[in-house]
């Protein structure tokens, strides 16, 4: 059986990713795009191809931005704590763009 990571959600982003998502399809490529975040074989060689896992530029903190759909821009956003996986925040296609805005908008949740 695959090792996998922890997956933590303490802000309910699955939950509020299958009411926002607006279609079957968007929801099946979130449920995938978390599948492949918890893979620890994707984290063990680096490489994700389905989410394109990669680190925010031109903030502080170590946050990382995992893309739901490549086409539709919809994106996750997530940090590692103590070895786990922490889901930050769900963001829409339109406002892939102003991940930094977003970020400064919900400081509270990224350490």
């Amino acid at each position: 059986m695959a090792q996998t990571i922890t997956l933590c959600d303490e802000y309910g982003i699955i939950h509020e990713a299958m009411k926002i998502l607006p279609d079957d399809e968007l929801k099946i490529c979130f449920l995938e795009a978390l599948a492949e975040l918890e893979d620890n074989e994707c984290h063990r060689t680096r490489k994700f191809p389905k989410t394109r896992l990669h680190k925010v530029k031109g903030v502080k903190q170590a946050i990382y931005r995992a893309d739901i759909d490549k086409v539709s821009g919809w994106l996750i956003h997530v940090q590692y704590i103590k070895g786990q996986i922490h889901l930050k925040d769900i963001i829409e296609g339109q406002r892939h763009d102003d991940v930094i805005e977003v970020i400064k908008s919900k400081k509270v949740r990224y350490e």
